[in-house]
């Protein structure tokens, strides 16, 4: 997905640099808030794909999924928001043609993976809890690693397409002081369907299904204190619950993506109805991007593991022989 494609329709006529009218001090905050984001989600999502890529115990098929968003919010946050944010504050593009269309690939290749990501979250959730037996026999970490792996040469080799066939790549007209990407009507269509209402369509039916599936276990818990003897109950139940609680807190990653990723796609759908404004773009688009920042916050707030390995990390126990084996799950 790119989040700098606007209907070729549009003119460039109204994006000019705009002449920068704030103190000293403000526009110093604005850099050091920006730094702080950046440095949020660039240390966020490391201690994310150190920890699950280190501790053996992590090492599940959905920690492979987990791990591959990590990274791409790692390089969202390495790559993309600093350009981002300097073209905010400054109201002004300030790098050439060639850095732009550099930004352009970047920043399509990883927020697409971002949401594709989410809807692999979904469907690995909803084959978990829907069949877990089917699901432990069939989905191991090998089979999930090529998924990811997958995943990512298909959002590389769509977004080469998109640039090849628009000859974004031959024939890009930069706006003066902006980095703006145009797509003709066709392809327009073509990238909201894959790149937003396709993987947004399975999200919400699958997490339907994950709420009425969990539901059920619920239920089910309940007979179980009733019927069956206290050994089996203690065992199934801790199964169905631990179950539920991961399908919980990756339903609340899912809730904040979309919080995050609805703006830019409602207004990317006014765009050819209503007047570009530069500004209001921006101000969508970074809010697109804070989800990367926020996902790490997410795991450490409801996985006491997560904290337990940041905890090993920081302290730098992870340096000790055989570490990777502790026990972080208990």
């Amino acid at each position: 997905m790119n989040l700098t494609v606007f209907n070729q329709s549009d003119r460039c006529e109204d994006f000019s640099c705009q002449e920068r009218s704030l103190s000293s001090a403000v526009y110093i905050l604005l850099y050091v808030c920006s730094a702080a984001v950046v440095l949020l989600t660039v240390c966020g999502n490391l201690l994310i794909i150190i920890s699950v890529f280190y501790f053996k115990q992590l090492h599940t098929p959905t920690n492979m999924l987990v791990l591959s968003l990590a990274v791409s919010d790692f390089l969202i946050g390495a790559l993309v928001m600093p350009p981002m944010f300097i073209w905010t504050t400054e109201s002004c593009w300030i790098f050439n043609k060639y850095y732009c269309m550099s930004y352009f690939i970047i920043d399509s290749v990883l927020t697409s993976l971002s949401i594709y990501h989410i809807a692999l979250i979904a469907v690995d959730r909803y084959l978990a809890l829907s069949n877990p037996f089917l699901y432990t026999k069939s989905i191991s970490t090998r089979t999930m690693t090529i998924v990811v792996s997958s995943n990512w040469c298909a959002s590389m080799t769509y977004i080469i397409a998109l640039g090849y066939f628009n000859r974004i790549f031959t024939s890009s007209v930069m706006c003066p002081g902006e980095c703006y990407v145009f797509l003709n009507e066709v392809w327009s269509v073509i990238d909201l369907v894959i790149t937003f209402i396709f993987p947004l369509s399975v999200i919400i039916i699958l997490y339907i299904r994950v709420f009425i599936i969990a539901k059920k276990h619920a239920t089910a818990i309940r007979e179980l204190n009733n019927h069956t003897r206290p050994k089996t109950q203690k065992i199934t139940s801790h199964s169905m619950k631990s179950e539920r609680k991961a399908a919980k807190v990756l339903c609340i990653l899912v809730c904040v993506f979309l919080v995050c990723l609805l703006p830019y796609f409602i207004y990317s759908l006014l765009g050819n109805v209503i007047e570009l404004q530069t500004e209001t773009f921006q101000k969508v688009l970074i809010m697109f991007y804070f989800n990367s920042t926020i996902n790490p916050f997410i795991y450490a707030l409801f996985y006491p593991w997560f904290r337990k390995c940041i905890k090993l990390i920081i302290t730098l126990q992870i340096l000790q022989p055989d570490s990777a084996l502790i026990n972080i799950l208990s």
